[in-house]
């Protein structure tokens, strides 16, 4: 049995989706969104999720309550990706093992992928593998900034890229692998100076590799492993590829 534990973000609105259902709830091809996502976690290995919920807590909780191996933490406030796994602490604080960290609206996601992502952080030992893809089509998406000789340096978000780095075609997929004990020593060290005012999780790779651990990116995802759902539209192109594999 794997040791891995997955972590899920679905405490987000769904502004943009129209809809006063949670956004991780709404439906492809006849399944709410996060249950793609958790499907791939186990596949991948992992023996327990815990779902990151706030808006509409309840109503995500009840939906995913017949789930045994899914446990809820809280984040009350929305206040970025990084503050959300922080909500999870309590329940890591005697995991000493992998941690998956997952968004609940990629439904695309292969579990196989993501065991590939924990393989590269055992073997490698490694605080932090960061999943990415190659695209062309990188309008709004973080890059991955790599040094000379390929080792990760950082990732960078598209509103910050110099005019070089929006060249960059390989991006972050929003999927990580952290070894348990590294992840929270770095969220340790977030600090919400940007213009959001958040808590970036894409921060802790960098802390790392400045810290002197490794810190892999690797391309093990497929561009549509990285789509997530925040329009009706983008919700529609995520059934056609379901529709596709099948």
């Amino acid at each position: 049995m794997s040791d891995a534990v997955a972590v899920v973000l679905a405490a987000g609105k769904s502004k943009r989706m129209k809809s006063d259902t949670p956004k991780v709830l709404h439906e492809a091809c006849g399944r709410p969104l996060i249950e793609y996502v958790l499907d791939a976690a186990r596949e991948a290995g992992a023996r327990k999720t815990i779902v990151v919920v706030g808006h509409k807590a309840a109503e995500v909780q009840q939906a995913l309550s017949h789930h045994d191996d899914v446990n809820f933490a809280l984040q009350a406030e929305q206040k970025g990706t990084g503050h959300a796994v922080m909500m999870c602490q309590l329940d890591l604080v005697t995991h000493d093992g992998p941690v998956l960290v997952l968004t609940g609206d990629t439904p695309l996601l292969r579990g196989s992928s993501l065991k590939a992502l924990l393989d590269q952080q055992r073997q490698n030992n490694a605080a932090c593998v960061v999943g990415t893809a190659d695209t062309e089509d990188n309008e709004g998406l973080g890059r991955i900034v790599r040094d000379a000789d390929g080792s990760f340096l950082r990732i960078t978000e598209h509103k910050d890229c110099t005019p070089e780095e929006l060249k960059i075609t390989e991006i972050n997929t929003g999927c990580f692998a952290y070894d348990c004990k590294s992840l929270f020593e770095a969220l340790d060290q977030v600090r919400p100076d940007n213009n959001q005012g958040e808590y970036y999780l894409t921060d802790c790779a960098e802390i790392l590799r400045k810290a002197g651990k490794t810190v892999i990116a690797a391309p093990e995802l497929d561009i549509t492993e990285a789509m997530g759902v925040n329009t009706q539209e983008q919700l529609a192109e995520v059934e056609r590829v379901m529709q596709e594999r099948a």
